[in-house]
């Protein structure tokens, strides 16, 4: 019975086999006509402009999903992102939620980020970069994109060890982009000097919502970054500078100076003095910046070792209670008051070993007015005379313990603790949030889980 059947099979196969010769024998024989051979010629190009066209689209993104707990109920201001609700002491969040789109071709560059989160959607990157062919040397950016201004801001906060940037730069450049256009030079990679950048463009001055006067704010960086042979240990020097101004909505400028307090002692004190001359109006206060940042890390056998730093000091026009730069699609239609600033970082980063643990140390600083500090900051005189001066001179010190687990090469799970110190001054407010005569209860505990692709 076996034998008949695989006899059966054999010939089953057989005849197969050779219905299948036949029909290909067939199909070679019969010529086919041109028209279809074009049609066909056709689509196979189409599908292969459109897979050319698939391969220099790339998608990335990622997520951050956080928790938060504060040291106080009610509405404590904070810059780890953002102040706290009026009622609560904790709360969840989306941080940031992006998308980023990128078109590359032989020599330019079209990039769209988006950034969706609770609050709602907004554009992060819109810009296209063009580099000449010739020398590969010269590179125009122009669009909304991230200010040249330092390390940190241009550092993703995707792989950034800590929830947030330093205070200084959330004060100094909010949201970190800005509308404008940028000229990098940068000899091509493999080349002889290949390790020196310069970045310089000129920028609104106002942010990404758009632009309310005529002026330009002018922003340069020059870095270097070196490596030894076996890419052990890598240093990056860098150095900045700021030139712009801000509109001045009313006659009225204020500069810190040294006033009479009225009382018979006839005291001297800091305090503001105004300028009212006329011509102030719809003029530019100076708004200037220079920067140093310093980046080093060096792999041994207790795994990767990373110190970074940067110090920035200059010039930053405010308002009488706020020391935020501008970032508005709107004019300011308050008094001007200036004020000299410094401020800076110090990260120290360890990895642990080969495993997939880190621990960071944070140190970040900011004087937002270094002509005055601690008891002399006060809203007004022993006699009640007004001095100008408010929270927006208050000095704050904040220091940062972490730690990040790399869960694999998506997910990352974070822990961080702020400790946020303000000097103590005479100016004394209504509640716990407000009264700068002590230090404020304004500590943060981040508990966030980062999914990136």
């Amino acid at each position: 019975m076996t034998s008949k059947m695989n006899s059966r099979i054999l010939t089953a196969m057989a005849v197969l086999v050779f219905c299948v010769k036949f029909s290909i024998a067939q199909e070679v024989e019969t010529p086919m006509i041109p028209e279809v051979v074009d049609t066909l010629n056709g689509k196979i190009e189409n599908a292969k402009s459109d897979i050319d066209l698939l391969k220099r689209i790339k998608v990335t993104g990622y997520m951050q999903a956080q928790w938060q707990l504060a040291d106080t109920i009610g509405a404590i201001t904070t810059y780890s992102g953002g102040n706290f609700p009026k009622y609560s002491d904790n709360r969840f969040a989306i941080r940031r939620g992006r998308i980023k789109f990128t078109y590359d071709n032989e020599f330019s560059q079209y990039v769209l980020q988006l950034d969706a989160t609770e609050k709602g959607v907004g554009i992060k990157d819109a810009y296209v970069a063009v580099k000449e062919p010739w020398f590969q040397f010269v590179t125009l950016t122009t669009g909304v994109f991230n200010r040249p201004f330092g390390y940190e801001i241009t550092y993703s906060s995707s792989v950034r060890e800590t929830p947030e940037r330093a205070r200084i730069f959330q004060v100094l450049f909010p949201g970190e982009r800005d509308l404008g256009s940028m000229i990098t030079l940068q000899p091509k990679k493999g080349s002889r000097f290949e390790w020196i950048k310069l970045d310089a463009g000129l920028f609104s001055g106002n942010g990404i919502n758009g632009e309310f006067d005529k002026h330009k704010d002018f922003i340069g960086h020059l870095g270097v970054a070196k490596s030894n042979k076996a890419e052990t240990f890598k240093i990056g020097l860098g150095l900045s500078y700021y030139n712009g101004g801000v509109f001045q909505g009313t006659k009225k400028v204020y500069s810190l100076a040294s006033v009479v307090d009225d009382t018979l002692t006839n005291a001297m004190i800091n305090g503001f003095k105004v300028d009212s001359t006329a011509g102030n109006k719809y003029e530019f206060a100076k708004r200037s910046y220079f920067g140093v940042d310093f980046q080093a890390s060096y792999f041994s056998a207790i795994g990767i070792s990373s110190v970074r730093a940067e110090y920035i000091v200059g010039k930053q026009p405010g308002g009488s209670s706020s020391n935020t730069s501008i970032s508005s699609s709107t004019a300011p239609d308050y008094d001007t008051y200036l004020r000299n600033v410094s401020g800076g970082y110090i990260y120290l980063i360890q990895n642990i070993g080969q495993s997939k643990h880190q621990l960071v140390l944070k140190y970040d600083w900011m004087d937002p007015n270094t002509k005055v500090a601690g008891t002399d900051i006060k809203t007004k005189t022993a006699a009640g005379k007004s001095t100008g001066l408010s929270n927006a001179d208050i000095k704050y010190t904040t220091l940062g313990l972490g730690w990040n687990y790399k869960f694999n090469s998506q997910v990352k799970f974070s822990a961080y603790y702020e400790m946020v110190k303000n000097e103590k001054t005479g100016i004394k407010g209504t509640n716990s949030t407000n009264d700068y005569t002590k230090d404020l209860k304004d500590n943060v505990l981040t508990l966030r889980v980062q999914y990136r692709f």
